[in-house]
């Protein structure tokens, strides 16, 4: 049986990868708006331990083509242990065609483009990066533990090592109050970026955290409402103006309305249906079916 320490998380797009711990939790695991890994103590687990899950997984589920690297700090492991993870994994799938994980700022920041092409080389062939807000002021509100020139200069070793990359970005993120601060300074971090895919969440407090990422903020917060989210996407979109095509989607459970578009291309498309939203709220999700 393939083991997991809950809870455990993966992007919507590997919902058919198998799911590899090979960390546990998140070794920074303070940014003010994430809860997933706070019941957790971040630990690195044994290379015998991995290949064992491996060998598991080899034997009940041979063709397995994808696999996601967990948890959310996978890219804090050494090099050499991830080449071991690697080339473990082409051996035991002959059909494997991508690795993913995701990739802290700091995780990419700390590797070499080198090192970087040498996973490439090995299978890592994609990561997913949290950018959450273009804005530095935000960032240091919801103690992101990175700024943007960080998140720039780590996107784009991480290009150049030829890793396709998946950013985020958290709707809602500022507040009302610094919502088209966040939507225009979100969109010109992407302008630098152009990331293969991008994706756009909307904010969301556990009981557990909301707390904590009040005091932080240091002044009142006021949560976006759905014709605000949709509001400060419009913006977004608007402001982005990229010439590399990215795959945009905004259809994560969390968000009012589940959209997408490839940009440029279908930027005029894409915001005359935020258009249509705004003045149709009977069309948005309810909010208990939502991924909350």
């Amino acid at each position: 049986m393939l083991t997991y320490i809950d809870p455990v998380y993966r992007p919507p797009s590997e919902a058919d990868s198998l799911i590899l711990q090979v960390t546990i939790g998140c070794s920074y695991n303070r940014c003010s708006f994430c809860a997933m890994y706070r019941s957790k103590r971040y630990e690195e687990r044994s290379i015998e331990e991995i290949k064992a899950d491996i060998d598991y997984a080899a034997k009940e589920y041979p063709n397995i083509k994808r696999v996601f690297l967990a948890d959310g700090d996978a890219l804090n492991l050494n090099s050499n242990t991830l080449v071991e993870i690697l080339d473990y994994l082409r051996t035991s799938f002959p059909n494997l065609e991508r690795v993913s994980s995701y990739a802290m700022p700091k995780n990419l920041l700390q590797k070499s483009v080198e090192e970087l092409k040498m996973l490439r080389e090995k299978g890592l062939k994609m990561l997913y990066i949290g950018i959450e807000s273009g804005s530095d002021l935000i960032l240091r509100k919801v103690t992101k533990g990175a700024n943007t020139k960080g998140i720039i200069e780590g996107c784009k070793k991480a290009k150049d090592a030829d890793i396709i990359i998946s950013c985020m970005l958290i709707l809602g993120l500022g507040g009302k109050k610094y919502s088209t601060l966040h939507a225009i300074e979100s969109a010109k971090i992407i302008n630098i970026i152009e990331p293969d895919y991008l994706a756009a969440l909307t904010l969301y407090l556990d009981d557990s955290i909301k707390d904590e990422f009040c005091s932080k903020f240091e002044e009142q917060f006021e949560m976006l409402s759905d014709q605000d989210v949709l509001e400060e996407l419009k913006v977004m979109v608007q402001n982005i103006n990229n010439k590399r095509k990215i795959i945009f989607r905004v259809n994560h459970a969390s968000n009012p309305y589940p959209l997408k578009a490839l940009l440029p291309d279908e930027k005029e498309e894409l915001l005359r249906k935020i258009d249509t939203l705004l003045k149709s709220p009977e069309l948005y999700r309810p909010r208990f079916l939502r991924g909350f």
